[in-house]
């Protein structure tokens, strides 16, 4: 049985990516072979001769030409090792195609990333995928089934390949941090930028792409640049796979040629444009029901509608939920997903989500919003600052007239229904300072260390804000440095008992405020945020 998590598959026009798929729930080797024959080696001229004849764009979201990337990764290389890395992690709540390909028709892909391999003269492909999830089981299957044939007299295992699991969060599909994780590192993304096709996996010139992206490129070498672009847009050709979910009654992983409506799809996934369809994931882009009508889908189409293609993640809101509370979550979830190594996105996306919370609860206001993410803008050590400002502002721009009604009733009157996925997932590590007060002497030091979770009052007392797990080594040096040695450290859970005035969890009016009743607050209920009040009904 398929997973819940990978949801059905439907196509707009000819199957490609997903032929088999109507009679298969996965396609082994014998069944893939069927369909698409044993494709041979082609020579890196070759190679880069297709990409550029299609304009191939890598599929995962930054749409980067995929002629130069082989193009980099063989002059890096020269006459040395390379590594062909696919990158799995699907850290976007709101896509599931990754994850659809690796867990039913896993050997498309490992043609295109051993076809890439051998055309560079790799070292090996590294399959990089979500540990212990169905996918990463999927794929090594599939490398158990290649090298059995192998064995057997065939000819599947002409490069190794290695599948290797990674802990998955919003950030780790990022190429720096997939990197990383892949060499044993923490998965996040490098403080200083580095191109994997220089330095990658193991220090080796790497070949990193999308797993869409080898997939695309072993239909390249099936089909030739000519039958290829026999379907999509001239610009753009082939087909693409998309991820509609969110207020879709039909939600599904969907492959389309390029140049289709973008009402078309949500036609066929039964979706209601309501308030707004998000384009391109968490940091994609709105739209209104009014772009919705006359949107393409394509690189071409999507920029002229105000939006842009990402990943394929298309959500639309549906007409029966909160625009502006669906919003806060999400910016909520992405300042929690902050690796913690820069201040742009360890304190300036909290700021930023609370001041939206702020808006969706009346109390704040758009200046306040825009000033926040003025902050975070260009200055962080990776994408994720600036993706999530894009989030946050095109949420601005699509939610005008919300916005208004809820700066005038406080509320729109809808309840927040969590119509954009969330991961479920177990509660992170939190720990809290305590104090001994016999010991205290209002140094304030641990203020001056820990600035947006200690507060001093008039006489240089503190209380403490609950601390998220990737502030630990922060939180220890401040235990550490106390002069009265007051300080301890604790550790609880998201979903623990916390003492009473310890935490400062609520957000009203862009501030931290200790909770009472009936003090707005965006809670957590079954692990997804949505607004309640404390000490009263939900």
């Amino acid at each position: 049985m398929i997973p819940a998590r990978v949801p059905r598959v439907l196509r707009m026009g000819p199957a490609r990516l997903t032929a088999g798929l109507d009679h298969c729930r996965r396609l082994d080797l014998p069944a893939h072979r069927t369909l698409h024959g044993l494709v041979e080696p082609r020579e890196l001229t070759e190679l880069i001769s297709y990409a550029n004849e299609v304009d191939m764009r890598g599929r995962g979201g930054a749409a980067f030409p995929f002629a130069r990337k082989l193009r980099a990764v063989a002059d890096a290389a020269g006459t040395g090792e390379s590594v062909v890395l696919v990158n799995g992690a699907e850290g976007e709540p709101a896509s599931s195609k990754d994850a659809m390909l690796l867990t039913r028709n896993p050997h498309l892909v490992l043609d295109g990333a051993v076809l890439a391999a051998e055309a560079l003269g790799a070292r090996e492909v590294v399959v990089a995928t979500a540990g212990g999830e169905v996918a990463e089981a999927s794929v090594a299957a599939a490398v158990a089934e290649r090298r059995a044939a192998n064995v057997s007299g065939g000819a599947e295992s002409r490069v190794p390949i290695r599948v290797v699991g990674i802990k998955e969060r919003f950030i780790s599909g990022e190429g720096g941090a997939l990197v990383r994780a892949v060499n044993g590192e923490e998965g996040i993304p490098p403080g200083r930028k580095k191109r994997a096709a220089h330095s990658g996996v193991d220090g080796l010139p790497t070949l990193l792409s999308n797993t869409e992206t080898y997939a695309q490129l072993a239909l390249l070498a099936e089909y030739g640049p000519d039958k290829y672009a026999e379907v999509g847009t001239a610009k753009e050709p082939g087909t693409i796979l998309l991820t509609v979910s969110g207020g879709a009654a039909n939600g599904a992983v969907i492959e389309t040629p390029t140049g289709t409506l973008l009402a078309d799809v949500l036609a066929l996934c039964e979706a209601d444009a309501g308030d707004g369809v998000l384009v391109g994931g968490y940091h994609g882009a709105w739209l209104s029901a009014e772009a919705v009508e006359t949107a393409v889908i394509s690189r071409e189409g999507m920029k002229a509608a105000g939006a842009t293609l990402g990943a394929g993640i298309i959500v639309p809101l549906g007409e029966y939920t909160c625009p502006l509370g669906e919003a806060a979550r999400v910016a909520s979830y992405l300042a929690s997903e902050s690796a913690g190594q820069c201040g742009p996105c360890r304190l300036g996306l909290p700021d930023v989500a609370r001041a939206l919370c702020a808006l969706a609860e009346g109390t704040g206001s758009v200046d306040a919003v825009r000033r926040a993410v003025r902050v975070v803008e260009r200055r962080g050590a990776c994408f994720h600052p600036d993706g999530t400002a894009k989030f946050v502002l095109s949420a601005l721009d699509a939610f005008e007239d919300e916005i208004a009604i809820h700066l005038e009733h406080g509320s729109c009157g809808r309840p927040v229904r969590g119509v954009l996925p969330m991961p479920e997932r177990e509660p992170e590590p939190e720990y809290r300072l305590e104090v001994d007060w016999s010991r205290c002497a209002g140094h304030g030091l641990c203020a001056h260390l820990l600035p947006e979770f200690v507060d001093l009052d008039d006489y240089g007392f503190p209380s403490f804000r609950t601390i998220p797990g990737f502030m630990l080594k922060e939180a220890r040096r401040a235990v550490d440095m106390c002069p009265a040695l007051a300080l301890r450290l604790a550790q609880t859970t998201g979903d623990s008992p916390k003492p009473a005035g310890s935490p400062l969890r609520l957000v009203k009016g862009g501030v931290l405020k200790k909770a009472g009743d009936g003090v707005p607050r965006l809670a957590r209920v079954g692990g997804l945020p949505r607004f309640s009040r404390v000490g009263g009904p939900a």
